[in-house]
């Protein structure tokens, strides 16, 4: 415990009641979360399997994990459970299935899947699909507030939402039908059946005896009620989140749930992490100084040992190309100057078409970058058909994998179709795929969407025994001639260099399954081991798609910057409409885009640059632009303005040329120097 500051240690010892740690910036939260489950098993003597951590993300549930690990003798740890929230509400609905309705190895519901679900269902109820974007957005609010279908019937007050509460309720029955669920029923299905079955409800708290949750802050309703469930009576309990860092109401999160939770229990202890372990003095106070306009129910400020530091520099660009260019020069030259790695440096904007012009400019200069929310290749489209046409022929019982496939290409079987067979399937406890040529369809279903439904089985029936028999790879390489997936593809391409960049993928894929099932490390591998594999380094690649500190410069927005820490930071475009968001300008809700600029400011760990354009190019246009009021905001005396209309004209050109100068010698210095 030595390491820790007067305030983590009272944080971590303090097990009498529920404690709220409101923890800063870089102020150590997660140290504090892993040495309080260290504490509760060694010197409390509580047994891991009645401690529960939950936090938003794989990676942070991994980081924590690794950490605990490093803190505890093998045999300490079994059975800790550290998830994020949807793996704890997925873990309560596997156990829990009966309850809800639902057979095993029920289905989880992607974007994509819930888009085309409900893109079906606006064709067949509106014969068109206009507003599926909205409609998709109040549903995931409905399911975030804990409202059911027919209560979203009853409250809907326009027609918008009379069309989307209408959708919701044929989504909803869909999905039960299909064995299914959404992202969304992760968390609303388990709070349902708490709510509605106390015995139930008394099980999980008996088994979760300390819960422990990380970014408070970002909870929305259903996830609040979902820890207050599980902890109430007991009332043993740490949650650790930051107000200011609570960048997430456009998903649902409510940072007003820090206060909601001193109300539900009013013997709550608060403990404030201010010391920063991260940034420099001067860092600190432009952010304090920022957030202060924000109103604030806990009040606190930043402070660290880490020394002044230098200026923070504000420089204005003559129009984005200039900016964009500025941003790649300065990082080049400090690269060069002083043999930083390219991933010393991150560049932040607020929305990711700013990150286009960057790259060019990047790439222009060979410097090395990294851009943060690329697809993975197991993300796209084209792989994800092929993956679930494998999961299906090694594992006929894998309802999400026959509902991804079933209509790809099209085979004219419906939403309305796939209802019933679900229905059906579930009445006799079988999957979707099995239930493809009974008999007892035919009372269901017309003979002309029974006769489809045993084609597409009696084919991949076919498909597996070629695959057992012989080639397994000519066999799948056949597969997709046979169902005609190339011209799926172009008709649903937005260009021929598109489809064809997509049926790459396609072969790719195929190969990598080659290359398993030829390994010639002495063991023989079935298709079926093959498969398994590639599913396994699918979701490998996904965590790895995670893990930040690769070569290269840094480019995220400032949502995805959170967590994350650098030692020199670009923060670009801050001009009104920009961040501040035009959105928020009109709506009135600033605060939140303040925090988002807080959020930018303390990743920074040395040094920190906010550029702007003067004139930007927009629909066409090229407009004036206003630097944003956030820059006004923070102490004058702590930024080194560049680049203002009141700086002489012969003090700019000398600056600039200086700046050439400077890059040229570092050009020609011997290597090795």
């Amino acid at each position: 415990m030595s390491r820790l500051n007067p305030r983590q240690q009272e944080a971590v010892t303090y097990i009498s009641g529920p404690l709220l740690v409101l923890a800063g910036a870089g102020s150590g939260k997660t140290s504090v979360i892993t040495r309080k489950i260290a504490y509760l098993i060694q010197q409390c003597g509580l047994k891991a399997q009645y401690i529960y951590a939950v936090t938003f993300t794989n990676k942070a549930a991994r980081e924590m994990k690794e950490r605990v690990g490093s803190l505890l003798r093998g045999a300490e740890a079994r059975g800790l459970t550290v998830s994020t929230f949807h793996n704890l509400g997925l873990n309560i609905i596997r156990r829990e299935h009966a309850h809800l309705g639902y057979k095993p190895g029920f289905s989880i519901f992607d974007e994509g899947d819930v888009r085309a679900l409900v893109t079906e269902i606006m064709h067949k109820e509106y014969a068109g699909d206009d507003g599926v974007d909205q409609v998709l957005q109040q549903i995931g609010r409905w399911k975030n507030d804990l409202v059911l279908p027919d209560a979203a019937l009853d409250r809907a007050q326009n027609p918008q939402e009379q069309t989307a509460a209408v959708v919701y309720q044929h989504y909803q029955r869909t999905l039960k039908a299909y064995n299914a669920v959404d992202f969304d029923d992760l968390i609303l299905q388990p709070v349902w059946l708490f709510q509605n079955r106390p015995e139930v409800l008394e099980r999980w708290q008996n088994r979760v005896r300390y819960l422990l949750v990380d970014e408070y802050q970002d909870t929305n309703a259903s996830q609040y009620l979902l820890v207050r469930l599980l902890v109430q009576g007991r009332a043993q309990f740490t949650v650790v989140g930051d107000d200011d860092q609570s960048i997430y109401a456009w998903r649902g999160a409510r940072p007003e749930n820090l206060v909601q939770l001193k109300e539900d229990f009013p013997g709550l202890k608060v403990v404030m992490l201010e010391q920063n372990y991260r940034s420099t003095s001067r860092i600190l106070r432009c952010a304090n100084q920022l957030i202060a306009n924000n109103p604030h129910v806990f009040e606190k400020e930043l402070w660290s040992e880490m020394g002044h530091g230098e200026e923070i520099r504000v420089v204005r660009c003559r129009n984005e190309d200039a900016e964009c260019e500025r941003i790649a020069m300065e990082i080049l030259t400090e690269h060069l100057r002083t043999d930083r790695p390219y991933s010393d440096f991150a560049v932040l904007y607020r929305g990711n078409h700013q990150a286009r012009l960057l790259e060019l400019k990047l790439q222009h200069h060979q410097i090395p970058y990294r851009l943060s929310g690329g697809t993975s290749f197991f993300a796209r489209q084209e792989v994800k058909d092929l993956m679930s046409y494998f999961r299906l022929l090694v594992n006929p019982a894998d309802d999400n994998a026959f509902l991804r496939v079933i209509n790809v290409p099209r085979r004219e079987i419906g939403s309305a179709t796939l209802e019933k067979l679900g229905n059906y399937a579930s009445e006799r406890q079988l999957s979707l795929y099995a239930a493809c040529d009974e008999m007892g369809l035919a009372a269901l279903l017309d003979s002309r969407f029974t006769e489809r439904l045993a084609r597409f089985k009696a084919y991949m029936e076919r498909l597996r025994r070629q695959c057992a028999e012989g080639d397994p790879i000519a066999a799948l390489r056949a597969m997709v001639v046979d169902i005609d997936y190339e011209p799926w593809i172009r008709q649903n391409s937005s260009s021929e260099r598109a489809a064809a960049f997509r049926m790459g993928n396609v072969w790719y894929l195929i190969d990598a399954l080659k290359t398993l099932l030829e390994k010639d490390d002495g063991t023989d591998m079935t298709i079926e081991q093959a498969i398994a594999r590639l599913v396994l380094r699918d979701m490998l690649e996904r965590q790895q798609e995670e893990q930040e500190g690769a070569e290269g410069v840094q480019m995220m927005t400032l949502h995805a910057s959170k967590g994350l820490e650098f030692p020199h930071v670009y923060i670009m475009g801050m001009e009104e409409e920009i961040l501040p968001h035009r959105s928020s300008i009109e709506a009135d809700s600033i605060e939140e885009e303040r925090r988002l600029a807080y959020v930018g400011i303390t990743r920074a760990r040395q040094k920190l640059v906010f550029t702007f354009a003067a004139r930007r190019k927009q629909y066409g246009e090229v407009m004036a632009c206003t630097p944003s009021r956030f820059l006004a905001e923070l102490p004058a005396e702590d930024l080194l303005w560049e680049g203002r209309e009141d700086t002489p004209a012969e003090v700019r050109a000398v600056r600039g040329n200086e700046a050439l100068a400077s890059i040229r010698a570092l050009l020609k210095r011997p290597s090795g120097q």
